[in-house]
């Protein structure tokens, strides 16, 4: 098989690789819904793996589209779905060419820190074409302190710089996450300002 992206995630599927999938939805994203800082809208998950997070949002009634570069968990996610008697749009794309109507919110959990950091820019291109103008972004940037990936660092002044006050508008942080890989995410939200 050929060396792509999408069989290289593939494989760690295959492969039972898969140390990032906590098993569950994630803590800050309950957080979030039990806060009301995210209510039922039309909301994109990228990157979207077995689809914890999609499962919870489809049943707290948003209209969820999720997204995931390799077959087995978009096919592991919509037998989830079916199997719960919920609705979501699950579809097989790389983030970076997949193009979609406006979004009033994204959840970025694992997609950013996943992606190779010489297309962060690109991806943060999409995210902005993405979501309508207010629309906001509700990510999890991941720390590792290391070279390499993935996962790979997402350094706070790096990610301040590529969502720059340009286009973004930064809320206060949130508490660091803990990561089943025993590292950790910063939560942040983000709202898209209305220019481009």
């Amino acid at each position: 098989m050929n060396n792509t992206p999408e069989t290289q995630w593939e494989n760690r599927y295959q492969e039972n690789k898969t140390g990032w999938d906590r098993g569950s939805t994630s803590l800050q994203l309950l957080s979030w819904l039990k806060s009301k800082a995210l209510t039922p809208c039309r909301i994109l998950v990228p990157g979207c793996g077995n689809g914890y997070e999609v499962i919870t949002l489809a049943k707290a009634g948003f209209e969820v589209v999720a997204l995931d570069i390799a077959p087995t968990p978009v096919k592991n996610l919509n037998a989830q779905l079916k199997e719960q008697s919920l609705s979501a749009e699950v579809i097989q794309a790389d983030v970076l060419n997949w193009q979609g109507a406006p979004f009033d919110a994204i959840y970025e959990q694992t997609s950013l820190c996943a992606i190779v950091p010489e297309h962060w820019l690109e991806y943060e291109q999409q995210l902005r074409a993405w979501l309508k103008p207010q629309g906001q972004l509700f990510a999890l940037f991941m720390q590792t302190n290391r070279e390499g990936g993935p996962p790979y660092h997402c350094d706070l002044p790096q990610m301040q710089s590529l969502f720059s006050d340009t286009h973004w508008q930064w809320s206060t942080p949130e508490e660091a996450v803990t990561h089943p890989t025993g590292l950790h995410e910063l939560a942040y939200v983000l709202a898209k300002r209305g220019v481009d």
